[in-house]
């Protein structure tokens, strides 16, 4: 296997500290979240604020045992930031956190208290919701975005193969990056779906992300799944619903609003990681990418999740697609009611359809981009310019923003 992307290792800086400080100002805990080995603990670590900081890894026992009784323990640290890292270990503690804010605001220390690590999203961690409504804030922390590894030579394309996660993209060789990626894959099958419940063999759980993989960018059908793995379509939605909340998989929900078109309404899902897509089907090298059919939808789920770990949480972002086969791949929706349309094509020379131009006015987008690797941005009609991914990061969705 070739050394297609020789880097050293370095320390890149993540867009969100900004966010997570100011947050830790407002709220006396706050959560942040994402999937396992995507470098919370090493942001949080690595944070400079006023307090200090006390940490405590809850997949340790000897930290777990400290907190039999926790708040016993966590009240010696009342002056401090407490890290709480994989809390997701000890949902128990979470009425203790409570009443300890609770104290503490009574005698005017109203924010900065906690910071929670978790490996599973807030639907998984819906009790820490429930119990601390008001006084925790949720941030997540997706894998390297490609707005954050630019000064590296080659970003793009090696960013594309071998993913967003840190020790992936940072790895010496392509070697190393998928036998990371091997080793992700296989501690998620083997102990940690296991440990949330997941009853299946860890073989079938491989063969059902492998065939996610294969079906990328694709429409979600659960009885297909679960004919091929013999299992029941319900059954196939909790492992999805799991895997959804973990981080590893992305289901876009369709766009439908009454036009009296005949709209598709079965959701796009994608594996979230383009290097975990590409282990899983056993793609070791870009030439490799390149010439398999998965090709252009792995293009696609990569930009995606580039413009996914962007954009606000309170837009709203869908697909359409008709039965005639009008499709968009994103529809980015404010709340203000302002819309854009993006269509993500792997060509440097797009040609605009006319189809496209008509979904644009289904879904009411006054702009529609065609989104390509590289290359400088060109009108395609009066509404729709073709623009490459990282123009239309650093320019197009700012402005959006705004």
């Amino acid at each position: 296997m070739g050394n297609q992307f020789p880097i050293f290792k370095v320390m890149i800086d993540r867009n969100i500290v900004t966010q997570l400080i100011k947050r830790l100002k407002q709220f006396p805990a706050v959560v942040l979240i994402g999937a396992r080995q995507v470098g919370k603990t090493t942001l949080a670590h690595s944070l400079k604020i006023e307090k200090q900081v006390h940490y405590l890894d809850l997949e340790r026992p000897s930290d777990l045992a400290k907190l039999s009784e926790p708040e016993l323990y966590l009240s010696k640290y009342s002056e401090c930031l407490v890290i709480l890292d994989e809390i997701q270990r000890a949902p128990e503690i979470f009425p203790i956190l409570r009443s300890l804010i609770d104290k503490r605001k009574r005698v005017g220390e109203k924010s900065g208290h906690f910071l929670l690590l978790g490996s599973s999203s807030p639907q998984l961690l819906q009790q820490s919701s429930e119990t601390l409504a008001g006084r925790i804030s949720f941030i997540e922390l997706p894998p390297l975005n490609y707005l954050e590894v630019l000064q590296i030579e080659n970003s793009l394309e090696m960013h594309w193969f071998r993913g967003g996660y840190p020790d992936s993209f940072l790895s010496i060789n392509d070697e190393e990056s998928g036998q990371w990626c091997e080793d992700f894959i296989s501690s998620y099958v083997e102990r940690y779906l296991p440990q949330l419940g997941v009853t299946v063999a860890p073989i079938q759980l491989r063969r059902l992300l492998s065939m996610l993989g294969h079906q990328q960018g694709a429409l979600l059908n659960l009885s297909k799944l679960g004919n091929s793995l013999d299992i029941e379509g319900k059954t196939v939605r909790h492992y999805l619903d799991l895997l959804e909340g973990l981080f590893i998989i992305r289901r876009l929900p369709f766009w439908s609003k009454n036009t009296g078109k005949r709209i598709v309404k079965f959701p796009k899902v994608y594996l979230r990681d383009s290097g975990i897509l590409h282990t899983l089907l056993g793609l070791h090298s870009l030439e490799q990418v390149l010439g398999h059919p998965v090709c252009g939808h792995s293009w696609e789920g990569y930009c995606v999740e580039q413009i996914m770990n962007i954009i606000p949480k309170s837009y709203n972002v869908s697909h359409y697609r008709t039965h005639a086969g009008a499709e968009i791949d994103l529809v980015i929706e404010k709340p203000s009611g302002e819309v854009l349309a993006i269509e993500i094509k792997r060509t440097l020379s797009p040609k605009l359809s006319s189809s496209f131009t008509e979904s644009m006015k289904t879904v009411g987008a006054t702009k529609g981009y065609y989104l390509i690797p590289k290359g400088e941005s060109f009108p395609l009609s009066k509404t729709t310019e073709a623009i490459d991914l990282i123009s239309f990061l650093n320019t197009i969705l700012i402005k959006f923003r705004s």
